[in-house]
């Protein structure tokens, strides 16, 4: 099944490029035609791309690592937060603060001054202090949880980033890259896809196109979580009754004449044969042999 059609893609609006006199030369290649001042993306290309950035991003999320969000532009910030909720990865949709991923250790003490208000405010222990004091703490928290709600839950670094427009987010692009990060973008016609690691060339403000390719990236984390649960190569065991071979296996237990009993007794030996102390059993007259039980001790 095709994880994306040419039909979804024109229904969303993704062709629709920018002005021809604000394109940037290194995204010829995507550009399909130009129209009325408009150019317009090469959507069979698009659609190569999603498929590539799709498989990627699966990938990543199958082998552990996570994938963070990143859209900060007003079209693109409600969308971008629930594609990153639903497939439970992180986001960032307010101001791309420098640092975030080159100067993760300082964030993350961010994170732990946001935890440890939220945990005085949830004991109660804010309500025993100054009236001045709680009002400074509570605009402290507003100030974090603006910043940080997306990736307070994050304690690694992510194994993919995906970004809706890589001129507004350039900080972002410039520490992903740094730090090697796989980088998975929206580039539209005035923008340099040669930065992107998986460009999928594509119109970066109409709200639809956003949604569209968002969400199938978010289908992307949620298929590679799926993937975790059951690593490669992991058979389960069987349940119930034992294989024939696990039974075949089990040794079996030596027939009552050839074991001692609890109590130390040996068992007695055959007509003919010596007993333990040296003398030999007697055979009986007939020439028929009787029961070792029967015979003498």
């Amino acid at each position: 099944m095709a994880i994306i059609t040419i039909r979804e893609l024109l229904e969303a609006g993704v062709h629709f490029g920018h002005e021809a006199k604000r394109w940037n030369p290194k995204m010829r290649r995507f550009i399909f035609e130009e129209r009325n001042g408009i150019h317009i993306i090469d959507l069979q290309q698009t659609l190569e791309q999603v498929e590539n950035a799709y498989q990627a991003v699966r990938d990543t999320v199958a082998s552990g690592k996570s994938v963070l969000f990143v859209g900060t532009k007003r079209q693109a910030k409600e969308l971008i937060q629930d594609a990153a909720l639903k497939a439970g990865m992180f986001y960032v949709t307010e101001r791309w603060l420098g640092g975030f991923l080159t100067n993760n250790r300082t964030i993350r003490k961010s994170v732990g001054r946001l935890r440890e208000i939220e945990g005085i405010i949830a004991d109660g222990t804010i309500d025993k202090l100054p009236k001045k004091e709680i009002s400074s703490i509570r605009r402290e928290k507003a100030k974090l949880d603006h910043n940080l709600s997306g990736i307070k839950d994050m304690t690694d670094l992510p194994g993919a980033i995906f970004i809706v427009d890589i001129k507004k987010e350039r900080i972002a692009v410039a520490e992903a890259k740094r730090l090697g990060i796989a980088i998975v973008a929206l580039v539209d016609t005035n923008t340099d896809p040669e930065e992107i690691d998986y460009p999928i060339a594509s119109n970066d403000d109409a709200i639809r196109a956003i949604k569209l390719l968002a969400d199938k990236i978010s289908q992307a984390c949620s298929e590679g979580t799926k993937l975790r649960t059951v690593p490669e190569g992991e058979v389960k065991k069987p349940r119930g009754r034992r294989t024939a071979q696990a039974a075949a296996a089990k040794p079996k237990a030596p027939p009552p004449e050839e074991v001692k009993s609890a109590a130390g007794t040996e068992v007695q030996a055959a007509p003919g044969e010596a007993l333990a102390g040296g003398e030999e059993a007697p055979i009986p007259e007939s020439g028929e042999p009787e029961d070792v039980r029967d015979l003498p001790l």
